[in-house]
């Protein structure tokens, strides 16, 4: 990307606040980004408050954004609930076809998985309306630098750092993003069953309930072709060290390489991530590098 890019806002979930989106926005305004919100973006649905707009309303918005030449990324606008609802309004092969710049975590996970199983590399990061995220100089400098000067990024934990829970190396494409939305995707239309190194994070989820979606996946054989774990931040959770806990009670015994205390989720600190991309797990040096550039 560059400066002078046309960049598409929408809300495939949860409504926004004009004020907060007005704030995130002029960061990328800052950046010299042309921010255009899309129609559905500052809506709110008839009878249910949590979402933003209908879910044919703010599938369209999304599709427009993707397919329009001149929108060179497309960025949620914030998460919480609602993006499972309008998946079966979407045509995955056709938002495939074409290659954008996408970013969002959190519920915006369920559009990462679809989009990363047919082979986009797309970012998990700080959204358009998150303004505690966009204004931490270090969250805000690692999303600008995968959008402007990817090959600056070599280290995808640093300058925060992550812990060695299982030492050793792995490869693999980069995947996953919020546990509950993984799990929640189990036998639908737009379950992919990952094969590389897989990201989780969570927020507000006490330790049995982490507990509950691990195990779900893992009776499930989801990790079968995970090669390696990065573990991000499980915030507001009623005992951190307790899900920290669960987490490494669950998933030591696959035996993969595994690192926790990774910056990346809801904290005040979201490192950016590409999503899709090829990268290398040293889990003993607690580094995650890329092994192509992200979005070249």
């Amino acid at each position: 990307m560059a400066a002078g890019d046309r960049v598409a806002v929408v809300a495939p979930s949860g409504p926004l606040k004009a004020e907060r989106l007005e704030i995130g926005t002029n960061y990328l305004r800052d950046w010299g980004l042309k921010v255009e919100i899309m129609p559905s973006t500052l809506a709110r649905h008839e009878s249910l408050p949590y979402l933003a707009s209908e879910d044919t309303a703010r599938a369209a918005d999304f599709r427009t954004a993707w397919l329009e030449p001149d929108f060179k990324a497309v960025f949620c606008g914030r998460g919480g609930y609602g993006v499972q609802r309008m998946l079966p309004h979407l045509d995955f092969d056709e938002l495939a076809a074409v290659e954008k710049v996408f970013v969002g975590f959190s519920d915006i996970t369920a559009l990462h998985e679809p989009l990363n199983a047919r082979g986009l590399v797309t970012i998990h990061g700080p959204m358009a309306g998150a303004v505690e995220q966009l204004g931490a100089a270090t969250g805000r400098d690692r999303l600008r630098d995968l959008l402007f000067t990817p090959e600056a990024v070599t280290d995808l934990l640093a300058p925060v750092g992550a812990r060695t829970v299982v030492a050793g190396t792995a490869e693999g494409r980069l995947l996953g993003g919020n546990l509950a939305l993984l799990a929640g995707s189990l036998g639908t239309p737009t379950f992919a069953r990952p094969a590389g190194i897989v990201v989780l994070e969570d927020v507000g989820e006490e330790g049995y309930k982490v507990d509950r979606l691990l195990t779900q996946l893992l009776r499930a054989g989801w990790f079968t072709e995970v090669t390696g774990l990065v573990i991000g931040d499980f915030t507001e959770s009623d005992d951190r060290d307790l899900v920290a806990e669960v987490i490494r009670e669950r998933l030591e015994p696959l035996g993969v390489p595994m690192v926790e205390g990774a910056a990346i989720g809801h904290d005040e600190v979201n490192l950016a991530i590409p999503l899709g991309l090829p990268a290398r797990l040293d889990a003993t040096a607690a580094t995650l590098t890329p092994l192509l550039p992200p979005l070249s």
